[in-house]
This record gives structure tokens, C-alpha cells and sequence, in this order.
């Protein structure tokens, strides 16, 4: 799937016109291990980039999701508070986040494409 813009802290943000779509990475998700639980934001807030914009929780751990870009949150996907599981499923389609209407579109610019994030979590390596 293109498009898809990413953090390092294995966010992504896929945009149409001024909304961009939010969720986290298949690496993050396979890191995380079982998703069990999904805090999302109220409809309405305002996120900053790098800033903490939801959280997950796995049988591993509890993890924050941070905004990869600011803007308000103009939808959230409450499909995740009944299977929190499609995080783990489809992490860059069905189990997206939030969507954001983008306040400063040009932080979309310091952001990874595909390739770039790839390089980026190839030189990770696994614990």
C-alpha cells in the first residue's frame, strides 16, 4: 500500500486532501506482540506531532501512539474497541487509529516514505 508516510517512532500517516489517517507500522505491531486494548482520543482534540495521541496494549506491554503530524482529531475507528486484534491483522489498513485534519501539513516533510522507513527498521535489527 503507497502513500504511506512514517516516524520513527513507527507511526504512519496516510493523507487525503487536509485529513491523514494514523496508525502504526508492522514492525511496531509485531513488537508489540497480541494487541488486547485500544485508548483512542476524543473526536475533537488537538494532537501535536510527537506528542502522545492514543495508547495500545499488548500481552507485552503498554505503548503510546504518538502523532506523527499535528492537527484535530476529526475521527476515531471504534472498530478497534471491539477487536483491538485488527492492530495485529492489518496494521496499515483496517487497524488505523485516528484521523487527524491536519493543522501544519509541511511536518508531513521531515516524515519517512516506504523506502526510507524500510532502511530505517532493517538497521533496528531484532532484540
Amino acid at each position: 500500500m503507497s502513500g504511506l508516510k512514517y516516524s520513527k517512532d513507527h507511526e504512519w500517516v496516510r493523507v487525503e486532501g487536509d485529513i491523514g489517517t494514523v496508525g502504526i507500522s508492522d514492525y511496531a505491531q509485531e513488537q508489540l506482540g497480541d494487541v488486547v486494548y485500544v485508548e483512542l482520543p476524543e473526536v475533537g482534540k488537538t494532537v501535536v506531532q510527537n506528542e502522545e495521541a492514543a495508547v495500545v496494549e499488548s500481552v507485552k506491554a503498554a505503548s503510546e501512539v504518538y502523532a506523527p503530524v499535528s492537527g484535530e482529531v476529526v475521527e476515531v475507528n471504534q472498530a478497534l474497541e471491539d477487536d483491538p486484534a485488527l492492530v495485529n491483522g492489518e496494521p496499515t489498513g483496517a487497524g488505523w487509529f485516528l484521523k487527524l485534519r491536519l493543522s501544519a501539513p509541511g511536518e508531513l516533510d521531515g516524515l519517512m516514505d516506504e523506502a526510507a522507513y524500510a532502511d530505517y527498521v532493517g538497521g533496528l535489527g531484532d532484540d
